[in-house]
């Protein structure tokens, strides 16, 4: 998107708040009967193009990191954030990102690698954790002595040192516990099924001898248990920091711990936001008296409730007793909520008046999963209306594919 194009997207100054939706506040709301987004009118918007259209609130992304920011300020544990880019690799959203008080980004590929420097990132505000390292990458990462490396397999460790001796490193354990949205399985990196994630307890004195035998210093640990937790996953959370807490006793070296990503946010009415004070007293009474430093490294509670998928309808039919309203996009575009159960919530972008009926928002895709969302209460929707499907700023588009050659979309940064 061009600068001046960009610019031309900024938010009339006090728009008025309407808070009749539970996903409702200050630069999403409707206006009326009709749904804004940064203080612009989505349907609008979305008529100026014929594909499929992502949305996304630069502020809001600013403003999430600063809320995950203030609550490691009150730990007392000096901190760092990273950005995790696999959640939205947009460039203009990268390089938005930049200006905000991150301490960089977690990049998980030798691609994300050459992305983050393409877009500004000082090797020493990359985070790079990767799983079955190549010989190829490490190779670029021993080119850039100042990116900070996890080694989550035995072999990694072999091979960084190979080509990199001397260089201080981290250390991806699995903690035998995994968490997640709704306890859902499917978004846990740990837990009682072994996973290919991390250094188990049973591995850790031999990873820590091939890294010394092997001239590497191990600075940090690093654990990411799993994706989307909310409160009710909160005990859960207590139980991964403890499991941390015995890997850090044996390095007492240690500089600082990484916590990974996973703090979730509401995708459904029923949700509560993540209590970040609960969340931040579990991390300092799990780590108090340890001269540490903490790192995060989210990703969707950075950018996922920042941005929105914009689809046009393309009819609205009854096949023998259900309603079905077509999209002209499916679920090759957000594959979460059919992989993990991670809802988009779907807002009609003119709410017309009059009764709402059940309907089945329907994608595109030759497949029978491709469905949006099944028998929900909507207002009327016609042939040429517009649905946005909310919570798609995060593992929407950096997740998408070009099934069935539908992969076609737009993505705008709004201010």
């Amino acid at each position: 998107m061009s600068a001046r194009f960009q610019q031309n997207l900024i938010e009339p100054a006090n728009p008025p708040l309407v808070h009749d939706d539970w996903w409702a506040r200050e630069r999403l709301h409707y206006r009326g009967d009709r749904l804004n987004f940064c203080g612009r009118d989505v349907a609008t918007l979305a008529a100026a193009f014929a594909e499929p259209l992502f949305l996304y609130d630069a502020r809001r992304a600013a403003e999430n990191v600063d809320r995950v920011l203030s609550a490691l300020d009150a730990t007392g544990f000096r901190h760092r954030l990273y950005y995790a880019m696999k959640a939205n690799r947009f460039r203009p959203l990268l390089c938005e990102l930049r200006h905000s008080r991150l301490h960089g980004v977690d990049v998980c590929s030798p691609e994300e690698v050459r992305e983050a420097l393409a877009c500004g990132y000082a090797p020493e505000q990359i985070s790079y954790t990767a799983h079955a390292m190549m010989p190829d990458e490490a190779a670029l990462l021993a080119a850039f002595p100042g990116i900070h490396v996890n080694c989550d397999t035995l072999s990694s460790i072999e091979l960084l040192g190979s080509v990199s001796p001397g260089r201080s490193i981290g250390i991806r354990v699995n903690p035998g516990i995994g968490i997640g949205y709704g306890d859902n399985d499917r978004l846990s990196y740990a837990g009682a099924k072994t996973t290919k994630f991390g250094i188990y307890a049973e591995q850790f004195d031999e990873a820590l001898e091939r890294a010394r035998r092997n001239g590497l210093r191990i600075s940090w640990l690093h654990c990411h248990a799993g994706c989307g937790y909310l409160d009710p996953q909160l005990p859960s959370f207590r139980h991964v920091l403890a499991a941390i807490c015995e890997f850090v006793r044996h390095i007492p070296e240690l500089e600082g711990v990484n916590l990974g990503g996973g703090l979730g946010l509401p995708h459904r009415a029923a949700d509560r936001p993540l209590d970040l004070q609960e969340w931040r007293h579990a991390i300092q009474s799990s780590f108090a008296g340890r001269d540490l430093e903490i790192a995060l490294e989210p990703g969707d509670f950075i950018a996922k409730d920042a941005g929105m998928l914009v689809l046009r309808v393309g009819y609205v039919e009854l096949k023998r007793d259900r309603l079905f309203a077509g999209l002209n996009g499916g679920f090759n575009l957000a594959i979460e909520p059919v992989v993990y159960d991670l809802p988009c919530e779907p807002v009609p972008c003119v709410r017309r008046e009059g009764p709402r009926r059940q309907v089945t928002l329907a994608g595109n895709i030759n497949e029978a999963m491709d469905l949006w969302a099944s028998d929900i209460s909507m207002p009327a929707l016609e042939p040429g209306d517009f649905v946005a499907l909310l919570n798609a700023g995060g593992y929407a588009s950096s997740m998408s594919s070009n099934h069935c050659m539908r992969g076609q979309f737009r993505e705008l940064l709004l201010q």
